[in-house]
């Protein structure tokens, strides 16, 4: 919502627009407000003003309030923006969240049910643990349900009896002084005084009102009425998706790669990569220096040797070569782009179950990197993919030691970074090799490497095997690439850019794969 403040009379802080990143909120999750001001000389900015820091004598007074209606209505636990209809009885036995028992359709119901077991499941085997007898469990909420003890009931307007179980009380804690009002069947509770809120288990089910206004510093009254937006009504935080680790069977994930005597099973672990991009965008500076970590179980894993590729010294060293002193610093500012690769090598500590040489010792490759290049720079991104691995390569050959390649590569299914990935080479007619201003690439023929490396994700899709966690997996999957749908999602991009990838000398039954 935005609207516009202008001054009265004379010059002043003016609020220019304020709105919600979201307009659902979710508890637990701050909500931070954006509020664009403008100064008394006319500067446009979106600092907060507290009265400590008042800018020419008028500083920013915000709340929060939450709209309760005197008939409060459920609302779907999938569907937000929906009126719940239906209601799951087996969460009110398992203990779980009220909130999350809700649904608008029996579609919905329906469509979420196998969800519904595995967090039912989860709750009885928690109550189980901490001493919970399973028939006090189903004995305090009665008897009356069907065999399967797992109905869903229909309800009428209002939540019925919502006081039965934990979370469900919404009345009012005041946390600060007064704060309610009543207008047309509505209760406004003033919850907050800053800026950002988080909202609360009591706010669910209600929308939520932010006011901000410019208040006097000398006279300590407001400039006008108050700007204000309105939200969503407050869901639940959704249940973390539970873990599904899915063995792969050597036959299925190498496919079309031979095994030989060095695809011998030495133990289990799993590989998890993912990019947190703390350094980059949680700052105010745009000159933030990426960087990497490996992390690994000491239990599991002793540390051999480690290797850094800077991209930066690998482009300083290109230029030198290739580039005419005349454009080496137009090629620099092309190339150097901060990023990075780290290579570990590991010893197991399996042991040396089924090896034909148990005295030799396990090693492991892991390599981990963060390509963060503009999508306009495919050259670029392909050069320092192709010198990663290039790296890994003299690193196979010298130690016949099998490999583990992570990272944010920002490479998407289809395009000549991929490719290289994947299959070891790129299609000399890929139109994004005509982007290539400094011949870093030429000869083509070059961009090939000889490592055997394989998608941990795509042997979901060798797989021959039935159940509800693998055809749960593959509905996620991209039957043209055998690669996930995506594995980054925001509200304006969903790509699929992050990948694990190994060599055909581990044997996949080793690698257990999850996707999100």
């Amino acid at each position: 919502m935005t609207q516009v403040k202008p001054a009265p009379g004379g010059r002043m802080l003016t609020v220019l627009r304020v709105h919600l990143p979201s307009e659902i909120p979710i508890v637990g999750c701050e909500i931070t407000p954006y509020v664009l001001l403008r100064r008394p000389d006319g500067g446009i900015f979106t600092d907060d003003v507290p009265e400590a820091s008042a800018v020419d004598g008028y500083f920013m007074r915000y709340k929060w309030y939450r709209i309760q209606s005197d008939r409060r209505a459920a609302v779907c636990s999938v569907h937000p923006t929906e009126q719940a209809t239906l209601q799951c009885i087996g969460c009110l036995k398992s203990k779980i969240p009220v909130a999350k028992s809700y649904h608008c359709s029996a579609k919905c119901f329906s469509d979420a049910w196998q969800h519904h077991k595995v967090l039912h499941e989860r709750a009885i085997s928690a109550l189980n643990e901490n001493g919970t007898e399973e028939e006090e469990l189903f004995g305090r909420f009665g008897s009356g349900s069907s065999s399967s003890g797992i109905i869903s009931a229909a309800l009428s307007g209002s939540t019925p009896n919502l006081s039965q179980s934990s979370g469900a009380n919404n009345g009012p804690t005041p946390v600060y002084p007064t704060g309610t009002e009543k207008s047309s069947g509505e209760t406004w509770f003033e919850v907050g005084r800053s800026r950002t809120y988080t909202a609360t288990a009591d706010d669910i089910g209600h929308a939520l009102r932010f006011e901000c206004v410019v208040v006097d510093l000398e006279t300590r009254g407001t400039m006008g009425a108050p700007t204000s937006v309105m939200t969503s009504r407050v869901i639940p935080a959704p249940t973390p998706t539970p873990r599904r680790l899915i063995p792969v069977n050597a036959a299925d994930a190498m496919g079309h790669l031979d095994l030989d005597s060095r695809t011998s099973s030495f133990g289990t672990f799993t590989v998890l990569s993912y990019n947190i991009l703390a350094d980059t965008y949680a700052t105010r500076s745009p000159q933030a220096i990426d960087g990497c970590a490996t992390f690994f179980r000491r239990d599991r894993f002793s540390h051999v040797k480690k290797y850094e590729v800077e991209f930066n010294k690998a482009a300083q060293s290109l230029t030198d070569a290739i580039i005419p002193a005349a454009q080496k610093k137009l090629a620099l500012n092309r190339l150097v782009k901060d990023n990075i690769a780290l290579i570990a090598v590991l010893e197991a500590k399996f042991g040396n179950h089924g090896t034909e040489n148990p005295s030799k010792r396990q090693l492991l490759c892991v390599a981990n990197t963060h390509i963060n290049i503009h999508h306009d720079l495919k050259d670029v991104k392909l050069w320092q993919i192709h010198t990663l691995l290039k790296g890994l390569e003299k690193i196979a050959v010298s130690a016949d030691i099998p490999m583990l390649v992570c990272g944010d590569f920002n490479s998407i299914p289809g395009i000549t970074s991929h490719g290289l990935l994947a299959m070891g080479k790129v299609d000399q007619m890929h139109p994004d090799l005509a982007v290539d201003p400094l011949g870093i690439l030429r000869p083509l023929s070059k961009l090939t490497h000889q490592l055997p490396l394989v998608s941990a994700y795509s042997s979901f899709a060798r797989m021959a095997s039935v159940g509800y966690d693998l055809d749960h997996q593959r509905r996620r999957m991209d039957p043209a690439t055998n690669e996930p749908l995506f594995t980054n999602c925001t509200r304006d991009f969903t790509y699929h850019r992050l990948h694990i990838l190994h060599s055909g000398f581990i044997d996949c039954g080793v690698i257990t794969g999850t996707v999100g």
